[in-house]
């Protein structure tokens, strides 16, 4: 539903800036457009099954490591996305701090260590994605990828679903569609319109510094929203993770 919401929004945006070509598949766009989507489905699915598994506040740490991933991706994918001794630096902080947050649950009864490790599976997955639209936002419409991921995403959803969730009942709720309406037209569709939109006029390891504050926001908020507690490790944690998206980002 979330994605339907998306494609909608999406939908919505090509229309009242007239992109009718974002219909049409031309030759050699097929492959790009179902492996994003494939993708893109791929890592959502990690990223909602390992959250149920770990905590949100775990989740926003680890989820925005994707930046620093995406650094050093771009730096071997994409010409001219050098990376620098800042870089690696900024790299080797935040991958310090991930490492500080595994550290104490890391055993196989630790209470979110399975969580935590499909989310980073995920994180790296979205660095690629990133990564990926970025190279192909060059020659392909960025609403023709985003329509891609949402078709392909809701549908792969739907199919999973059957399996996933059968038999479990659904309360409509209030609260389920204002959060449908935030994860599916504010992020999934004028988030990922935006994202897609920069993506063709900045570096991917330059929007990373977008994400600087993402971690710690993330887990104020789920301290906030979702009862987590604020241990010392965890906020350490988060800051080792900005602070090195700060380095990566950095000129």
């Amino acid at each position: 539903m979330r994605f339907v919401l998306g494609g909608l929004t999406i939908l919505a945006y090509a229309w009242m800036t007239r992109r009718r070509g974002v219909f049409t598949i031309l030759r050699g766009e097929g492959r790009p457009l179902l492996s994003l989507g494939l993708l893109f489905a791929v890592q959502i699915g990690l990223m909602n099954i390992g959250i149920d598994l770990t905590t949100a506040a775990h989740a926003s740490v680890l989820v925005n490591s994707y930046a620093v991933h995406t650094v050093v991706l771009a730096h071997f994918l994409i010409p001219g996305d050098r990376i620098t001794a800042a870089k690696i630096g900024g790299v080797l902080v935040a991958y310090a701090g991930i490492v500080l947050l595994f550290a104490r649950d890391f055993s196989l009864q630790g209470g979110t260590l399975v969580g935590d490790l499909v989310v980073s599976a995920s994180a790296l997955l979205l660095a690629e994605r990133i990564v990926y639209t970025a190279r192909w936002v060059q020659q392909i419409d960025p609403v023709k990828l985003l329509l891609a991921q949402s078709v392909i995403g809701s549908a792969c959803f739907l199919l999973v679903s059957f399996w996933w969730e059968a038999g479990i009942p659904t309360q409509y709720t209030a609260a389920l569609a204002a959060s449908l309406f935030y994860q599916g037209v504010i992020v999934a569709g004028f988030n990922f319109t935006v994202n897609a939109w920069l993506l063709q006029i900045y570096r991917p390891s330059a929007l990373a510094a977008c994400s600087l504050t993402s971690p710690i926001l993330g887990v104020l908020i789920s301290a906030v929203a979702a009862g987590d507690p604020l241990t010392a490790t965890l906020l350490l944690s988060s800051a080792m993770v900005a602070a090195g998206i700060g380095l990566t980002s950095r000129r």
